[in-house]
């Protein structure tokens, strides 16, 4: 057996299992959460939200420290991490609605300066005579070596506690996201609802610092949700999308990094993401690139087609070797380029439609109905068969 399927199945050792199930519960509540906050068009906080835990790690380590505590119990570090983060983002919110800042320019200052903050506080740190093996650098990227049992709990209940959160706010939120104006004239408070985002994105950026780091958490929260949004049109769906994607995410990239020792978990996690923001990007249905090209060409077919009959209808010579080919493929004309009798059936067809679509601009001069038309939608598709009717009346 490969060690990457026994990763997969579990089957390699104690802390391989439990960083596997951990990443897990973390990437599923970071593709909940970060749904709304890629759909409110505010993904940019969660960056910020991120490198603001960074000074309150440090502030947290050397407390604990001063009071002869050993600095690397995980439950201040994240305390502190919270406390910082939630500072920044005041900060970011202060500086958006009072002054004439918009909120990149206030989110680039708040971020820069707490994560200038934060590198300077490791710097001292460092100098420290219990700092030197403090390892509080593994919270930038992460590090999952000698996690621990209380380690893979805290992760979740924490992204428990997040998705849950996100299931009892997900009507207000979604409100908010796409129509704040109605949603304050209904009597909801953007402002709270905003803030009650941020605070489940902050209980996520906390829970996941151990594992993925504070810079590739924010990839792990906003990857899964742009990922989602290329499967579905529907909010719900972006949120339970992004929650598995997120999931799959972190069980995977726990994985192969257990069968490579060598390699980082918190940046494989990341790729396993972006592998699969790639993939929906190519083959998504709906709105991924080859189902795009697809329409492309399909739309295309149909526009020489229907000039080719256009051309057929009136009599006149057909140059274009798509049509042609259409033409003959559909067995409208002969290899001769005559039409046969349903060739001359379809050319009629289409000659009809375009009188009545001649006939319908005249008596909606405004423009309303058709403006829908394209030169490639039948009429009977727009207007009633009353209205075809009147139309053919009109004509004859």
């Amino acid at each position: 057996m490969s060690p990457v399927l026994e990763a997969l199945l579990l089957q390699a050792g104690y802390n391989a299992a439990l960083v596997a199930i951990g990443a897990a519960l973390l990437g599923f509540a970071a593709g909940a959460a970060g749904s709304f906050l890629f759909l409110r068009k505010r993904a940019l906080v969660s960056d910020a939200l991120a490198h603001a835990t960074l000074p309150g790690i440090a502030l947290a380590f050397m407390i604990m420290v001063a009071l002869g505590g050993e600095g690397r119990a995980l439950a201040g570090l994240m305390a502190g991490a919270a406390v910082s983060a939630a500072l920044g983002l005041l900060a970011v919110e202060w500086l958006a609605s009072r002054t004439r800042l918009p909120e990149d320019a206030a989110i680039g200052a708040v971020l820069s300066s707490l994560f200038g903050l934060g590198v300077v506080l490791l710097t001292v740190i460092q100098t420290m005579e219990r700092g030197r093996q403090a390892g509080l650098e593994s919270f930038l990227l992460g590090s999952t070596a000698g996690m621990l049992r209380v380690d893979a709990v805290v992760i979740g209940l924490g992204g428990a506690a997040a998705v849950l959160a996100v299931w009892l706010l997900r009507r207000p939120m979604t409100l908010v996201a796409f129509d704040p104006g109605f949603a304050a004239a209904s009597g909801l408070s953007v402002r709270r609802t905003d803030l009650a985002m941020m605070a489940i994105v902050l209980l996520v950026t906390v829970t996941g610092l151990k594992l993925v780091g504070l810079i590739l958490i924010v990839a792990l929260l906003i990857i899964p949700a742009v990922t989602a949004r290329f499967w579905t049109e529907r909010a719900g769906g972006v949120m339970w999308i992004a929650a598995g994607i997120g999931g799959v995410s972190g069980y995977v990239g726990a994985a192969i990094s257990a069968s490579a020792p060598a390699l980082p978990t918190g940046p494989i996690i990341v790729l396993v993401a972006t592998g699969l923001f790639a993939a929906s990007l190519l083959l998504a249905p709906a709105r991924g690139v080859a189902a795009a090209v697809v329409r492309q060409r399909r739309f295309q077919r149909r526009v020489h087609l229907r000039q080719g009959l256009l051309a057929l209808g009136k009599g006149e010579p057909i140059h274009d070797a798509l049509s042609l080919r259409l033409l003959r493929a559909e067995g409208l004309i002969r290899a001769d380029r005559v039409a046969t009798q349903a060739g001359r059936e379809a050319a009629e067809e289409v000659a009809r439609d375009e009188r009545r679509w001649a006939v319908a601009r005249q008596v909606h001069q405004d423009g309303g109905l058709t403006g829908r038309y394209d030169g490639l939608t039948p009429i009977t598709e727009v207007f009633a068969p009353d209205q075809v009717a009147a139309f053919d009346r009109e004509m004859s």
